[in-house]
């Protein structure tokens, strides 16, 4: 039984898709006017997780990505300029450009980081003729009108517009925030726009024919209209990070419902923000770490995997070296461990096998605590009534989720220098060993691990090898 933390709600509660062997899932993609930060991979690592968690207690998953080139303004409340057109001016370059070169980065991005690309991904100007649609029949249903040329939702017509994110209007009072500017077109200052005319930005690259004048969708009918397209009028969960629920999650809801007429998604699942010492991670600021910023410094994208997965997905994560150093660390020790189990044919012993895969699993359903199932994983390991093969199939079970590249052997260059450190260690090690000096002899073959050399103990010697 699965058991997740659901925003709406906001408890945990035993996960239920409407369909009993398959799980609808959306995931809010980039908006492909710059490189992914490190925060933003972490949502995309944790939503990984979580559809190869469902795929490990035996559902099919059907899950649908946007990639949002078009409608994304600086602010999330309708102001600002598109985050596209700021990109190709950056670049002096064209939108489309930005948005395949940005689009394409992404997705080396979750190669590196082993993230599965979900099997529908729709880049938001591929539906323009959806999302027009929607707004008709939102103007018809009333729930929408024209104001300036523009397009908008009006939130009055809800009674429970803040259910997701648990705002109160009075929160919303131009300059109580940041993000919310005076539009004198909107009936209420909390109305959104679905569609912006030519009269809003003169500079806009992209724009379409519509009812209402050349113009562009907003962000918000984008992932409402891709979502119901692709996968129906009912949605089992929905994903972003944190930043995402309010307005964006809240003003899909609003719309999406109102256009269906009936309840929309059940579950949704957020992932809090990756801060650094400075808070939290943003491009806004113009300084931002990316993966190929950590890999330049010399860190594999798994151990920042490694990183994320050993924290709850719900609890703010800090960034830093020394975290990193420690996942990296982490991370030698765990692969060289494993590459030095042997498999000789022997039986598998499915009794304890069984009780690591029911604790594994145990960890994922407890609302996806990524930090325990790594542990059952090294418990398993220390486990010296289990045999290497019996090891070696859970962790090749394990990995299905965690996805850590665990049984992936790499060829690596020792050099010199290190050769002769290596070498040395076996010398005192046998000298050790000789003396019945065990626990001294064990230090060294742990210190060794720490390196990720991994040594052999033969008939014709100490044999060693790098993982």
């Amino acid at each position: 039984m699965m058991k997740l933390y659901n925003t709406l709600t906001r408890d945990i509660q035993e996960f239920v898709p409407n369909d009993k062997k398959m799980v609808k899932m959306y995931t809010c993609g980039p908006t492909v006017y710059h490189f992914a930060h490190i925060g933003n991979l972490r949502t995309y690592i944790m939503e990984d997780v979580l559809e190869k968690a469902f795929r490990y207690n035996g559902y099919e998953v059907k899950r649908v990505m946007n990639i949002t080139d078009v409608g994304h303004l600086s602010s999330d409340a309708d102001s600002g300029d598109d985050k596209m057109v700021k990109g190709a001016i950056r670049e002096h370059k064209s939108v489309m450009d930005i948005a395949k070169f940005y689009t394409d980065a992404f997705k080396k991005d979750c190669e590196r980081l082993n993230v599965k690309w979900p099997e529908t991904v729709v880049p938001a100007t591929k539906e323009i003729d959806t999302y027009i649609m929607i707004i008709k029949r939102l103007i018809d249903k009333g729930y929408a009108y024209v104001s300036g040329d523009n397009v908008y939702f009006d939130t009055s017509k809800l009674e429970d517009y803040y259910k997701l994110s648990n705002h109160k209007e009075e929160e919303m009072i131009v300059g109580a925030r940041d993000d919310v500017n005076e539009d004198n077109n909107k009936r209420n200052k909390t109305d959104f726009v679905l569609w912006f005319t030519k009269s809003k930005f003169l500079n806009q690259e992209l724009k379409w024919d519509s009812p209402w004048g050349v113009g562009y969708p907003g962000w918000h009918i984008e992932c409402s209209g891709i979502s119901l397209k692709y996968l129906g009028d009912e949605l089992d969960i929905h994903c972003g990070g944190v930043d995402n629920i309010f307005p964006h999650h809240t003003n899909e809801i609003a719309q999406s419902e109102s256009y269906t007429g009936k309840p929309w998604c059940k579950w949704w699942f957020h992932t809090e923000h990756l801060n650094d010492k400075n808070g939290k991670m943003s491009k806004s600021k113009g300084e931002f770490l990316t993966l190929d910023t950590i890999i330049d410094k010399g860190y594999d994208p798994l151990v920042y995997r490694l990183f994320c997965l050993q924290s709850h997905y719900r609890k703010t994560l800090e960034f830093s070296y020394e975290g990193m150093d420690s996942a990296k660390s982490g991370y030698s020790r765990l692969k060289s461990r494993i590459l030095n189990l042997v498999n000789n044919n022997n039986d598998i012993n499915y009794d304890l096998v069984e009780k690591y895969r029911n604790g594994f699993m145990d960890a994922l359903n407890d609302d996806l605590n990524t930090a325990s199932a790594i542990t059952v994983l090294f418990d398993m390991l220390k486990d010296k009534n289990l045999n290497d093969e019996s090891k070696i199939y859970l962790v090749g079970d394990f990995d299905r989720v965690l996805s850590l590249d665990l049984l992936k052997r790499e060829v690596k260059i020792i050099d010199s220098e290190e050769e002769k450190y290596i070498l040395d260690m076996i010398e005192k090690r046998r000298i050790y060993k000789i003396n019945k000096e065990y626990d001294k002899a064990d230090n060294i073959r742990e210190e060794l691990l720490k390196r990720g050399i991994v040594i052999k103990d033969t008939r014709e010697g100490t044999i060693y090898s790098k993982g």
